[in-house]
């Protein structure tokens, strides 16, 4: 499940590591995720996991559900595209930027530089800009936790990660192993699930931004 809205998820500002909080819509969308969920599947979980920042850990806990931190399924580290949006960097660039196939190396430094960046509430939150993971990088990340989520399939185990989009794409592609470039065709929405399973012995998308 991907987690509640966020300000920088209504704006379009690339969200990696961040620490952006829900907000109030993100946080009655993850208790309606929650009731979502538990209607679909009503036996409890043998795992759940989220990713440690705190949009995934107050959706995970608004959901309902206890959660153990999994720092692989941390969102995409953007580098310097972080707290950026997609058209200030193709404005610079001279061209259009997507993050699926030029990653964060592609923009430029002037985008660079640590900061504090000042939320529509009035939070401040530390806002790293490195040099960010290729697409390469991220999706071995995603592709450990496919491998990891196969062998509880196997175990004949359910398993619920809350975590964010790009990095929960990619473990789906992993999943039915396609390319990592081809989760630029999925789009999930906050505080929507993807199912993950299996049919006659091969990994399938059971279902899509439910």
């Amino acid at each position: 499940m991907r987690h509640g809205q966020t300000c920088w998820a209504v704006s379009g500002q690339h969200t990696g590591r961040t620490d952006v909080p829900l907000t109030d819509v993100g946080r009655q969308q993850a208790k309606d995720a929650g009731a979502r969920i538990r209607a679909a599947h009503p036996e409890p979980f043998d795992a759940v996991f989220t990713s440690p920042l705190v949009r995934a850990r107050e959706t995970a806990h608004l959901a309902g559900f206890d959660a153990l931190a999994w720092d692989d399924v941390m969102e995409w580290d953007y580098g310097r595209a972080e707290g950026h949006t997609r058209a200030q960097i193709s404005e610079v660039l001279g061209r259009p930027w997507n993050i699926w196939m030029d990653g964060p190396r592609a923009v430029p430094e002037q985008f660079g530089g640590d900061g504090v960046e000042v939320l529509q509430n009035g939070q401040q939150v530390d806002v790293h800009r490195g040099s960010g993971e290729s697409i390469d990088e991220v999706f071995d990340r995603a592709s450990r936790v496919a491998e990891r989520l196969q062998q509880y399939s196997l175990d004949g185990k359910d398993v619920l990660v809350v975590a964010h989009s790009h990095i929960l794409r990619l473990v789906a592609m992993a999943w039915v192993g396609l390319d990592p470039e081809d989760g630029r065709r999925f789009e999930l929405e906050t505080a929507h699930y993807i199912v993950l399973s299996e049919h006659k012995g091969q990994p399938v998308i059971e279902r899509w931004s439910a």
